[in-house]
């Protein structure tokens, strides 16, 4: 490696780097992986199995509820609500990570530790996480409401300006369920990069480049499989709230601790981990999918520009 590629960029050159890669690992992902998030989506929304002869359609498990979209909404019915996560996601991920480089920066230095610890990346990922949420939650909000549509296809605009004539852009309209995206993207991040950035520097480097892409992509996928596990019941809530209420004219699901008591009081506690494995389907390889682009695209920068 040359010695400008060694040279530590300013900080605001670091900045501008690690949003650019965090943009396109974002968009790389979506890309990859948002059918299941349409199908998660849908299995948190269901209340309860409906009686013989309504209308509800009801989703038995991933594969069905994949076969049903397709078959009763068209195949590319999987891909709805994409628009809001894709512009969504250059703004989300770069937040992402460049707050997490930043935060881990900060306190390594108030901390007074020579490298980041454990304990660093995992802080650091939870005020990511809490800031990342704060960005993208209006765009959660309409996506859910696009991916719980049954019917035909409404474009982004429309649920957004039908959201915010009815709510407004605070906690009832735009920013519906903030807390409980606060929670799910707190959670997540705490233990996706805690986990990571730990064990990465545990398990040695391989010395081959492709023995190295698979010893990260490894951790990664470990990272956000345990991740999406620990915060699912958030996400439940998260689409509880943002997502159309069982009964019209009726808000049941207002806040986040009291949707999770009500959902497992109701439902019992597994329905809390309702749609955890198409969640875990996205996020195992979605996460190591956001971290391996991350770091090259990050790599790539840095020689590209010293």
């Amino acid at each position: 490696m040359s010695t400008n590629a060694n040279a530590k960029p300013s900080v605001m050159k670091q900045a501008a780097m690690q949003i650019t890669a965090g943009g396109s690992a974002g968009f790389i992902e979506v890309c990859l992986m948002h059918p299941l998030d349409v199908v998660k989506t849908r299995l948190q929304l269901q209340v309860k199995k409906p009686v013989a002869g309504s209308k509800t359609v009801y989703y038995n498990g991933v594969f069905d509820c994949f076969s049903k979209i397709a078959r009763q909404e068209g195949v590319l019915a999987v891909y709805k609500g994409i628009l809001p996560p894709i512009l969504a996601e250059t703004p989300k991920r770069a937040t992402k990570f460049v707050c997490f480089e930043q935060y881990k920066t900060s306190l390594q230095r108030a901390l007074g530790f020579d490298k980041a610890t454990p304990f660093i990346y995992s802080l650091a990922g939870l005020g990511s996480g809490v800031t990342e949420a704060i960005v993208v939650n209006p765009f959660e909000v309409v996506k859910v409401s696009l991916q719980a549509n049954t019917g035909k296809a409404t474009s982004t605009w429309t649920v957004a300006k039908e959201i915010i004539n009815r709510g407004g852009i605070g906690l009832n309209g735009l920013n519906k369920g903030l807390t409980s995206t606060i929670g799910r993207n707190g959670t997540w991040n705490l233990i996706y990069f805690g986990f990571y950035h730990s064990v990465k520097d545990i398990i040695p480097q391989c010395q081959s480049p492709t023995a190295d892409f698979f010893r990260k992509t490894g951790i990664g996928f470990a990272s956000g499989t345990i991740a999406s596990i620990a915060n699912i019941p958030f996400d439940v809530a998260k689409s509880r709230i943002q997502g159309p209420q069982p009964i019209v004219g009726e808000v049941k699901y207002k806040t986040c601790m009291k949707t999770i008591v009500t959902v497992a009081k109701e439902e019992g506690f597994g329905a809390l981990y309702k749609g955890l494995v198409p969640k875990v389907m996205r996020l195992g390889p979605g996460g190591a999918i956001m971290l391996i682009a991350y770091e090259y695209v990050y790599e790539f920068l840095q020689h590209r520009f010293p």
